[in-house]
């Protein structure tokens, strides 16, 4: 049995990439009185998306060995991006946090990391009972 397959790969990065939009969106809070802070989000499900394409349909082609490959970098290659929130409002002190708007963003990211914790412990508890069920 592979333990360390795809999906259960795919889930642990999923799961870090989470903890660090939670402490991304924390840091937006506490800059919410800022003068000119940016808000910041990061993005990481176009590259997980890239990472876990299996039938190929999202990676380039390359014709020669002096091509860059780009779309099946796998989880090895992974980077999410950290970038300044392009729907932001100004305020008079050039300020672009939203309070209310980060709050929701944060409760949603909690949602989302607690169904990939539970996604990564019935994939372990199937892997257990897998391995029991063979002796």
């Amino acid at each position: 049995m592979n333990v360390t397959d795809k999906t259960l790969k795919a889930l642990q990065i999923a799961a870090k990439y989470r903890e660090m939009r939670q402490e991304i969106i924390s840091s937006n809070v506490a800059n919410a009185e800022t003068p000119g802070y940016k808000a910041k989000r990061l993005e990481f499900e176009e590259a997980l998306s890239r990472a876990l394409d299996t039938d190929g349909a999202l990676s380039m082609k390359k014709g020669t060995d002096e091509h860059y490959d780009v779309g099946s970098g796998g989880f090895n290659n992974l980077k999410p991006d950290v970038i300044e929130d392009p729907n932001g409002v100004v305020s008079q002190s050039g300020n672009t946090v939203d309070v209310e708007r980060e709050m929701s963003l944060m409760a949603q990211n909690k949602v989302m990391h607690e169904a990939i914790v539970q996604l990564i412990n019935k994939k372990l508890a199937l892997m257990k009972y897998t391995i029991a069920s063979e002796k």
